[in-house]
């Protein structure tokens, strides 16, 4: 895991990270109760988005990520099997 003491710009960089999933999970959730007409091709982008912040968080928890990292820091993994 990065080091808050000695990597400044990376531990804020994963703060905002997940700051932002939590800021769009609300905006998500206020809209999921408010819009009867929310439907699931909406559910699909916004979930995505949450999903996005939160997987490039998990990225940057274990190193500094450049421009190249962005697109798979972003991308859901394939490697993965749902519990359910």
């Amino acid at each position: 895991m990065i080091d808050r003491n000695t990597q400044f710009v990376e531990w804020d960089l994963f703060l905002c990270e997940l700051e932002d999933a939590k800021e769009h999970l609300e905006g998500l959730l206020r809209e999921v109760k408010s819009d009867p007409t929310y439907d699931e091709s909406s559910l699909r982008v916004d979930l995505g988005h949450v999903y996005a912040h939160l997987n490039r968080a998990w990225w940057r928890s274990a190193k500094a990520l450049d421009d190249s990292d962005r697109e798979p820091a972003s991308k859901f993994p394939d490697d993965l099997t749902p519990i359910g």
